[in-house]
């Protein structure tokens, strides 16, 4: 039995796009909670958290919106004036919500300095940013954004409260301008924007306040198993196959065939058997051509390395004879291929376990295009689609944009082009990134909210096929887990380059590195 989860875990895992937290909130404060009552809990505990964080009293200036955000950074310049900080406020709009005014009123009776005017800010040791918390939809103009800018190019430090002000909630585009925050305390649930690429040069370290919404509210608007998640580590130990049966064997283990690797990318081939043999997987067979048979034997002694017939130009021209494609738990097949590796693909497409493609094997896919239909949906996988077990597809997006062109204008919404393709192809689909992605064709996307640029070298995604196909190798006959399996992958993947970069800087790390971390990072 599978330990519960306790408040914390459930409350990290959690994923909302405005709608539902403004759905969430409204339901507290329909139970009676205060919105002033929340209010000062909220702040109390970000002003509590910022003296953690900067202990000795600095000077700090409080940017202050209209809103409840502005009303959140009126408080937390309260608090830190009455622990002996240094405060000023700037307020550039005038007309602020009720509650907020009654803030500022306050704030003035106490005889800290508030300006309209953003001249002082540049003199603060810290700024704390409350002009627009989520929600925001208008773009940020005039000397407000002049004020950002200037912010900007200065090296003052920055938290923001919530979400740095101009970025939207849901996609992380920036709306005229950004807040560029050293920080940002996300409050009471993790937002959409936290998880998308192109706001992660704006949030700085991240971190979560939970003011204890109810759990039952949060159930109420977004069921007891929400569709959008964090990958986080109790998700992942969840889905590894540990601890293994004290009696066990390697056939109990798993099955991996990769298909993988050609002359001209031999090293494919032995970094995705790498990353297969860090998951634990109690077989490992791989195919590749003839020619790279000695090189794979001697880098990878423990599996079992099959030669194919080979192409002119290097590459695997079918399977081996010895190959029989339906006696394996899982395939993975794309690494090192190259484009002439058809007849390859075509025979791993056939077998009816799951397979996992990357790579050649989905730009092979697209070629063949038999397999995609012209319009959606494409139905790959699942009882009733064109495979009877289940399909994975790890594309990075300039793979992506070749197997779903209908869907390219998502791209830059990373969550919801990742369900979009899950959902129109019946595969899951695990799009690579900054802030990867793993939908699975029922609508549910798992977040990976950690990664590294140390991973954007050449061969990191030939490990992860090779994890990926191992780990489901150990897991497929439990079909509803493969998609879990699969964020498990990427995690763990991720885990091992944030390792591996703290040790070696983000330089250091190649994929044959990424391997050797593997094991440590779990």
């Amino acid at each position: 039995m599978k330990p519960e989860l306790n408040r914390r875990e459930k409350i990290d895992r959690i994923v909302v796009s405005a709608a539902q937290m403004a759905a969430i909130e409204d339901m507290v404060f329909e139970a009676g909670m205060p919105v002033a009552a929340l209010m000062e809990k909220v702040a109390g505990a970000i002003a509590r958290r910022i003296c953690t964080l900067y202990p000795q009293p600095i000077r700090v200036g409080v940017l202050v919106g209209p809103g409840h955000n502005g009303g959140d950074g009126l408080v937390v310049a309260r608090e830190l004036h009455f622990r002996g900080y240094p405060v000023s406020v700037y307020r550039p709009l005038p007309k602020s919500k009720p509650l907020t005014e009654q803030h500022a009123r306050y704030v003035q009776s106490l005889g800290i300095e508030m300006s309209d005017r953003p001249e002082g800010l540049l003199a603060c040791d810290l700024l704390i940013d409350g002009l627009f918390g989520f929600g925001l939809e208008r773009a940020i103009e005039g000397e407000i954004a002049e004020t950002i800018d200037r912010i900007a190019r200065s090296s003052i430090p920055v938290v923001s409260i919530d979400l740095p002000s101009g970025l939207q909630t849901d996609t992380g585009a920036v709306l005229g301008t950004a807040v560029r925050a050293t920080r940002t305390l996300c409050l009471g649930l993790w937002k959409l924007a936290f998880l998308q690429d192109r706001a992660l040069e704006y949030l700085g370290e991240v971190e979560l306040i939970d003011f204890d919404l109810p759990l039952s509210n949060i159930e109420a608007v977004l069921g007891k198993s929400p569709q959008t998640q964090r990958l986080t580590a109790d998700c992942v130990r969840a889905a590894l196959p540990l601890p293994r049966p004290p009696r066990t064997h390697k056939y109990d283990r798993g099955h991996l065939l990769l298909v993988c690797g050609s002359r001209r990318y031999g090293g494919a081939a032995i970094l995705a058997g790498l990353g297969a043999r860090a998951s634990g997987v109690g077989m490992l067979s791989i195919a590749v051509p003839e020619s790279l048979k000695p090189i794979l034997t001697a880098r990878l002694p423990e599996a079992l390395i099959i030669g194919c017939p080979e192409t002119a130009t290097g590459a695997i021209e079918r399977l081996s004879d010895e190959i029989e494609v339906d006696g394996y738990d899982a395939i993975a097949c794309g690494p090192g291929l190259t484009p002439d590796a058809i007849r390859a693909v075509e025979a791993v497409w056939g077998a009816r376990s799951p397979i996992v493609l990357d790579a050649d094997g989905l730009n092979i896919l697209v070629r063949l295009g038999t397999f995609l239909p012209k319009e959606p949906p494409l139905l790959l996988a699942g009882a009733s689609g064109l495979r009877a077990a289940q399909t994975v597809f790890t594309p990075h997006p300039g793979e992506f944009r070749r197997l779903f062109p209908n869907l390219v204008e998502h791209l830059e919404n990373t969550p919801i082009a990742a369900r979009l393709a899950a959902q129109q192809s019946g595969a899951i689909v695990a799009l690579k990134g900054a802030r990867a992605a793993v939908a699975h064709p029922d609508g549910t996307v798992w977040l990976n909210p950690e990664s590294t640029p140390a991973l954007a070298r050449g061969g990191t995604g030939d490990v992860l096929t090779g994890l990926t196909g191992g780990l489901i190798a150990q897991r497929a006959t439990q079909h509803d887990a493969i998609a879990s399996v699969v964020g498990a992958a990427v995690w763990w993947h991720a885990r091992a380059g944030i390792l591996a970069a703290l040790e070696r800087s983000e330089l250091g790390v190649d994929a044959f590195t990424l391997t050797e971390y593997l094991g440590r990072a779990i």
